[in-house]
C-alpha cells in the first residue's frame, strides 16, 4: 500500500512536536553561528548538543535510492526515505544564522577581536573535554590518533590564505571543502574559506543574498556543500561505525590543534589591502603584554565560554549520566 504524505513524514526520525522542532532549529542556529567564526566549528556544536551522529545518518539518507524516487516523482517515497523531519528544522536554523549573523560576527571580530576570540577559546577548550569523554577507553592507539589529529589541525591552521580565483568551479570547490566543518569538529568552515581566500567573498554574499550576482554565487556554493557533505559524511560514518574510539580520539585532537587559530593575542607579520580592506596573510600568537583590564575581561569570557559548553553538555545528558 502506498504511503500517504503524512505517513511518510511521520515515519522518519526527527522531532514530533513543535517545541522539539524549535529546539532542533535552535541547535542549527548555534551551528550556523559557529561556522561564521573562523576557528569555530559547527561540527563541534553538533557534537556537544548530541545531534552529531543523527546528522551523519540524516545526510546519508540522501542517497541513490532517494534520487531514484525523486526522478520517478514519487515524493512520498522521498519523504519516507530522507530524514526530512530532522534536516528541515536543523537547516532552517543554520540558514537563519548564516544570513542573520554574517554581518554581526564580522563587525564583532573587527571591533572587539580579543574579547570575542577569548570567548571562543573557552568554548573550544571545554569542548575538548566534552568530546574526549566519548572515548570509552584511552588506549595507546587512541592517544596516537589524538596526537595525529592535533598535529594535522595545527598544520592546517598554519597555512597562509592566498589570493584565489572567483570562477564558478572554484566557488563549487570551496563549498565542498568548507562543508566538512559541519561534520568535522574542530575545523571551521570559515577558516577553510580563509585559507582558500574566499571568506570575505562568501560572507559578503550572505549579507545581501539577493543583491547583484550573490544569489548565483550562493547557489553554486550550496551545490558544492551538498556534494561534499554527501561524500565526506559517508566516510566519517563508516569510520565511526568501525573504529569509533579511534575516530573520536582523532576528532578530539583536531579540536585541540584548532585552538591555535583562536588564541586572542596575535601579532601581524604580513598583510595586504584588498578593495580598501586590510586582510591578514600571516600572524603569530603572542602573550598579552600586560595584565590589564582587557586581559581580565578576556579571561572572564574564556570562563563564560567554558561554562556555556559544559552547561549545554550537561543538558544533553540523561539524568542517569549526570
Amino acid at each position: 500500500m502506498k504511503l500517504t504524505y503524512r505517513q511518510a513524514w511521520m515515519n522518519g526520525p526527527g522531532p514530533r512536536t513543535w517545541p522539539q522542532a524549535l529546539m532542533l532549529a535552535a541547535k542549527g542556529f548555534c551551528m550556523g553561528g559557529a561556522d561564521i567564526i573562523p576557528g569555530v566549528s559547527g561540527g563541534t556544536i553538533a557534537f556537544i548538543t548530541g545531534i552529531y551522529e543523527d546528522l551523519l545518518r540524516a545526510v546519508r539518507s540522501v542517497n541513490l535510492q532517494a534520487i531514484q524516487a525523486m526522478l520517478r516523482l514519487d515524493f512520498a517515497a522521498v519523504i519516507n526515505h530522507v530524514h526530512l523531519r530532522f534536516l528541515l528544522p536543523l537547516l532552517f536554523g543554520v540558514g537563519t544564522a548564516l544570513v542573520g549573523l554574517a554581518g554581526l560576527m564580522h563587525w564583532l571580530l573587527t571591533e572587539y577581536p580579543v574579547p570575542i576570540w577569548s570567548l571562543f577559546l573557552g568554548l573550544i577548550g571545554a569542548s575538548i573535554l566534552v568530546v574526549g569523554r566519548k572515548v570509552e577507553r584511552w588506549t595507546p592507539g587512541a592517544w596516537g590518533a589524538f596526537g595525529a589529529g592535533a598535529l594535522a589541525a595545527w598544520f592546517i591552521i598554519g597555512l597562509i590564505p592566498v589570493t584565489t580565483p572567483e570562477s564558478w568551479w572554484f566557488i563549487f570547490l570551496c563549498g565542498m571543502i568548507a562543508i566538512c566543518a559541519m561534520i568535522l569538529p574542530g575545523i571551521s568552515g570559515s577558516f577553510l574559506l580563509l585559507i582558500l581566500g574566499k571568506y570575505a567573498y562568501i560572507t559578503g554574499a550572505l549579507r545581501n543574498p539577493f543583491g547583484d550576482a550573490n544569489l548565483a554565487i550562493l547557489a553554486v556554493f550550496a551545490c558544492g556543500c551538498i556534494v561534499g557533505l554527501a561524500g565526506f559524511s559517508r566516510l566519517l560514518s563508516w569510520l565511526l561505525g568501525r573504529y569509533h574510539g579511534l575516530t573520536v580520539a582523532m576528532l578530539t585532537g583536531f579540536m585541540l590543534g584548532a585552538m591555535r587559530k583562536v588564541w586572542p593575542w596575535k601579532e601581524t607579520l604580513e598583510s595586504v589591502v584588498i578593495r580598501g580592506k586590510l586582510h591578514v596573510l600571516s600572524e603569530r600568537n603572542v602573550l598579552p603584554p600586560t595584565l590589564d583590564s582587557e586581559v581580565l575581561v578576556a579571561l572572564g569570557l574564556m570562563l563564560v565560554g567554558a561554562i556555556v559548553v559544559l552547561g549545554l553538555e550537561r543538558l544533553t545528558r540523561g539524568p542517569q549520566q549526570r
